[in-house]
């Protein structure tokens, strides 16, 4: 079955595929130039639509592979992922015009850039950033790989869903470290998971959710394994930019960008971003990754 639904003007589908690793990561299968996503959507707890999404302009094409057949409720959760996976109904207006008056942001705009790929679930997001936690981008494939193989449900030959936090609360920590090659962080993904999963915790809240920055902050910092860098990031994720969320590679992009390759402190990072208040995150974000979309 073939779902449309419609971008907002000056919408690019390549740039915001390529906005960060994500597309990098199963269950997502992408590679440039970016002109086309496949993700899998959670429909129901035991069904999941394979889906290839492309755009063209306004238009972005939603293909949906199933063995079974599509109900109007599952078309809506289809289209209403991707429009959040995607960003489409986040609004860009402010932050552009903000770009538009500094010179060396001009671009983001005119490339219609800004919007931050996510996955479908905030439970996959924040499983995703604790697997890139000190650690180089290759292990953080390996890790996902892992899970998605292991303990995810095989659709159709290499294609894997990515686990529901039952699946995972079950193992042990001995296990995730073996089986996934997540070290440190096995014993923070099961708690995690066993949270979730005993009602303790619940995520999937957090996007629509309307309070302070400051108070979601604090909530995934409460989450062990999760600290200032990996929070940031998430934030970004439910389009929240207060924070930069610095890891090494920030720290030399920014050397290279602003300091003739001479280090700088994590605080000189922040106080050189503080003048774009709510926006700091994503205009650092557009900075060290302006050099993917030239």
């Amino acid at each position: 079955m073939t779902i449309t639904t419609t971008a907002p003007n000056g919408f690019s589908f390549p740039v915001t595929v390529n906005s960060h690793g994500w597309y990098d990561l199963p269950p997502f299968r992408s590679g440039e130039p970016y002109g086309e996503l496949r993700a899998l959507i959670p429909l129901t707890p035991k069904r999941t639509a394979d889906v290839l999404i492309t755009g063209n302009g306004e238009r972005i094409r939603i293909t949906a592979d199933t063995p079974f057949a599509l109900n109007a409720s599952m078309i809506t959760v289809i289209r209403s992922s991707v429009r959040s996976m995607l960003r489409l109904d986040e609004p860009m207006e402010e932050f552009y015009a903000l770009c538009r008056s500094e010179p060396h942001l001009r671009w983001v705009p005119k490339r219609g850039a800004g919007r931050i790929l996510r996955a479908p679930t905030v439970f996959e997001d924040v499983v995703k950033m604790l697997f890139t936690t000190n650690c180089s981008w290759a292990l953080t494939k390996i890790q996902t790989t892992h899970l998605t193989r292991k303990l995810g449900t095989e659709l159709s030959p290499g294609v894997f869903t990515f686990p529901h936090p039952s699946a995972i609360a079950l193992k042990s920590d001995a296990w995730l470290r073996r089986e996934l090659s997540c070290g440190y962080r096995a014993p923070y993904l099961l708690k995690l998971c066993r949270d979730i999963d005993s009602g303790r915790m619940e995520l999937e809240s957090l996007r629509s959710s309307d309070a302070p920055t400051d108070e979601l902050y604090a909530r995934l910092r409460s989450i062990k394994g999760i600290g200032h860098y990996a929070a940031g990031n998430i934030l970004k994720l439910l389009g929240r930019y207060d924070h930069l969320g610095i890891d090494s590679w920030v720290r030399t992009r920014f050397a290279e960008l602003h300091r003739n390759g001479r280090p700088a402190s994590d605080a000189a990072i922040e106080r050189h971003y503080d003048r774009y208040g709510a926006w700091r995150g994503l205009v650092c974000l557009m900075e060290v990754t302006a050099d993917w979309h030239s």
